[in-house]
């Protein structure tokens, strides 16, 4: 019987990615590649650069995840629609009351005042495929006020905590004091629906939002060290947060361990507020690729999982989501869906999300196929760097290469 995985093309994937460790471009980082039974996880580099606090990146080391937070939020409202606690088509009014009755910017770079009435409410499957009508704009605050309003009333797009300073309640307020950029569904703005579900899974749910994630994802799934803060007894295996600064050419640091994470935040982000260690995110990648079991129960129905992982938006969305969602690439609920072969996948399906503080994870049911990888380095704009590009085509070479 042949090997799941290559141990020639996973030797390859260790150079390569020790080469990025080698010169600096990345302190260190984990990769984890899992088909079918056999899982090859790789620990390389340092959890920060120089100082007493270099201490070797390990299996069990924590990492932000940033948006791939979005995927767990995505699972935890599916979890909500089949108690039917919410309804994916029913109007957000009933446990959003800030979002009822909108109003849309006559011209998305007009003023604030020249609007219309919405045609429609908000639905929950608005929020899940990023088509409730806010979202990021990539466009200058100095040419768009709602942008700028956005910032000013800090409820832009943010990975950082300490840059959501209000708790959930009047973080809804605020935005429900913004018109909205578009009408109800008609166009794909990222990453804004991630945090309204948040607040609306935590009224749905009469729980934190923390707490309904714990309870009903990370302890059935035994993800551990997954959540929104990292406890003082486990700050020893928490990495630094890099930047490249084009003044200095260098990694400077953005987040010590002792920083934003080392308490909870006011602002528990559905969009991008999470850590975790890859073998904890591995569990959910699994749940995933088992279409919502895991060890013999089921955390969410086949159909949930189905619906998450299906193309939900029109041609003309899709491409209006290209700079962030890249050539082939649509939305599902929380996750980005491939919808034609990329040079990777020989076929549509493969389906996950990446972390702009230096993370990605893919499933291909195809292929049977889990991968992931954390790393120290922010990315630098929406395309990812060469680190995890290079890691995404090992995993690959690591199904297709003889052993």
């Amino acid at each position: 019987m042949n090997a799941a995985l290559s141990a020639a093309a996973l030797l390859h994937m260790h150079d390569v990615m020790s080469g990025y460790v080698e010169r600096g471009e990345v302190p260190g980082l984990v990769t984890l590649v899992s088909r079918h039974d056999e899982t090859n996880v790789d620990a390389l580099g340092t959890r920060s650069i120089g100082g007493a606090g270099s201490q070797p990146v390990t299996r069990d080391t924590i990492f932000r995840i940033a948006s791939m937070t979005k995927p767990i939020t995505a699972v935890a409202t599916m979890i909500l629609v089949e108690e039917s606690k919410l309804h994916l088509d029913e109007p957000v009014d009933r446990l959003l009351p800030e979002l009822a009755r909108r109003k849309v910017l006559k011209r998305v770079d007009g003023p604030l005042d020249d609007t219309v009435p919405a045609k429609r409410p908000i639905t929950v499957r608005d929020l899940l495929t990023f088509r409730l009508g806010l979202g990021l704009l990539l466009a200058r605050p100095s040419s768009h006020p709602i942008v700028k309003a956005m910032y000013e009333r800090q409820v832009g797009v943010t990975p950082f905590p300490a840059q959501m300073p209000h708790p959930p309640d009047e973080w809804m307020r605020r935005l429900g004091t913004l018109p909205l950029m578009y009408q109800p569904g008609e166009s794909w703005l990222y990453h804004t629906g991630s945090d309204v579900l948040g607040v609306l899974i935590a009224r749905a749910s009469d729980q934190p939002l923390e707490t309904f994630f714990r309870e009903r994802i990370f302890e059935p799934l035994g993800m551990k060290d997954t959540g929104f803060s990292v406890p003082v007894g486990k700050l020893d295996r928490f990495v630094s947060c890099y930047s490249f600064s084009l003044q200095t050419k260098k990694l400077e640091v953005t987040d010590p361990p002792n920083g934003q994470w080392s308490h909870s935040p006011i602002f528990a982000s559905g969009a991008g507020g999470l850590v975790s260690t890859v073998d904890d995110y591995h569990a959910f990648a699994r749940m995933m690729l088992n279409k919502g079991a895991f060890s013999q129960k089921r955390l969410v129905a086949v159909s949930s999982i189905e619906m998450m992982t299906a193309n939900q938006l029109t041609p003309e969305q899709q491409q209006m989501g290209r700079l962030i969602l890249g050539e082939n690439t649509s939305w599902g609920f929380g996750v980005s869906v491939l919808t034609k072969p990329d040079g990777l996948a020989t076929r549509a399906g493969r389906y996950g999300w990446n972390g702009g503080l230096g993370s990605s994870w893919w499933n291909d049911p195809n292929e049977g196929l889990t991968a992931i990888i954390a790393t120290e380095r922010t990315f630098e704009s929406a395309d990812p760097p060469n680190v995890i590009k290079d890691f995404w085509k090992s995993a690959y070479e690591s199904i297709r290469s003889e052993t």
